[in-house]
């Protein structure tokens, strides 16, 4: 009987505790209408380093004794100022003037080959007329020599003979009235215009008896061997010339002479050629000539520089260091693939120095690397950040705590 009393009042126990929590949940406090909710938020935070815009080690790319130094550590250079130079320059100097030399000869020759090939359609016209003149002129050279030959080689007729004869006879008849004409003023003065007119008049009735004679002999007496082979010779040549003339003639019909335009277009090629090779020899030389030179790659501050005059140095040795500070930027390379879901480029960070815990700057995502590192187990990621601005106290290298902006 005791052990049922005891169950009672446990069972008694819980119906109370259950009707008691069932009545309070029914009943809920009212709400405070001026609390203010709280929200967790989970920024994400990162280790970085300041790094300025660009930095590089520089270096000659071939060994060599330092000859010249132009700048000192903490000056300022821009891109492509020569720093310093090694020695023994001479003889690729000179080489590199000889190769200017030929390359201005090459040109020079370049140039007159071109205005020669231009030249020869320029005159082409020209050419075509006169081998055209000298066309028509072999062929009446043709005509008057086969003419000529065929007198030597032939009898004459007796006609032909008496005419001639009485063109003698009729010459002279007027020969003898133009001396007897002239007769009464040949003491004349010689400016004396009747004189002159009856000289005239002398001379012509001469030259005319003359040809009629020689007319005459020609028909009666035979041509000799020598004549006749002359005029076959004359006749032969005149047709060799003619058939070159009209060769000439046709070849031009089509433009200028072949030739002479392969010959201009083998200048051309021989130009180009030189023109090239000198180029070649141009750039080697100047190549050679700027291994000498240590140059900066970029406009920025030289902050450390080891460098005497007559060191001697090797290869990739470094000689400066260039560095840009034109901006600066915070290098994070531990963004987990967790947490590089989380950011993204343009977002907004807060920056805090270790050396400066009360100074905080303000920066932006600038890129995340696509390509990622494993380190001590994590797959990370690095971020770039640009500074809005920075802290005159700031340096190169130091480390500092990245909140990523949500």
């Amino acid at each position: 009987m005791k052990h049922k009393h005891i169950y009672f009042a446990i069972t008694f126990l819980i119906l109370s505790i259950v009707l008691s929590a069932c009545e309070f949940s029914t009943t809920p406090e009212p709400e405070d209408p001026t609390a203010i909710p709280v929200v967790q938020d989970f920024a994400v935070v990162a280790e970085g380093r300041l790094v300025p815009n660009q930095s590089a080690q520089l270096s000659f790319v071939t060994a060599g004794q330092v000859a010249e130094i132009f700048v000192t550590e903490g000056d300022q250079v821009d891109a492509g100022q020569v720093l310093a130079q090694l020695g023994d320059r001479e003889q690729i100097e000179s080489n590199l003037a000889s190769a200017k030399l030929e390359l201005s000869g090459a040109e020079l020759e370049l140039l007159s080959a071109q205005q020669d090939f231009q030249t020869l359609y320029d005159n082409w016209p020209e050419a075509a007329t006169a081998a055209q003149e000298t066309l028509t002129n072999a062929r009446q050279e043709v005509r008057d020599t086969e003419r000529i030959f065929n007198y030597r080689t032939t009898s004459a007729d007796q006609t032909d003979i008496d005419v001639a004869w009485s063109q003698v006879v009729l010459a002279e008849d007027e020969l003898d009235k133009a001396k007897e004409d002239f007769e009464p003023y040949e003491d004349k003065i010689e400016t004396d215009l009747t004189r002159a007119n009856f000289q005239s008049r002398l001379a012509e009735a001469q030259g005319a008896y003359d040809d009629a004679v020689r007319k005459y002999n020609s028909l009666v007496d035979p041509s000799s061997d020598f004549e006749i082979s002359q005029a076959e010779a004359d006749f032969n040549i005149a047709q060799a010339r003619l058939e070159q003339a009209q060769e000439d003639y046709d070849d031009l019909l089509e433009g200028p002479d072949p030739d002479d335009i392969a010959l201009a277009e083998a200048r051309i090629t021989s130009a180009e050629a030189r023109i090239s090779a000198a180029q070649a020899n141009i750039a080697s030389a100047q190549s050679a000539l700027d291994d000498l030179d240590l140059v900066a790659t970029f406009t920025g501050t030289i902050v450390d520089f080891d460098l005497i005059v007559g060191e001697q140095v090797s290869p990739g040795q470094p000689i400066a260091t260039v560095v840009d500070f034109s901006q600066w930027y915070v290098e994070t390379d531990n963004l987990t693939e967790i947490e590089v879901v989380d950011v993204s480029v343009g977002q907004s960070v807060t920056i805090v120095p270790d050396a400066l815990p009360d100074v905080e700057l303000t920066g932006s995502v600038e890129s995340i690397d696509d390509f990622f590192e494993e380190k001590r187990g994590d797959v990370t990621y690095t971020a770039r950040i640009l500074v809005d601005e920075i802290d005159p106290l700031l340096r190169w290298g130091m480390t500092v705590v990245v909140t990523f902006v949500e």
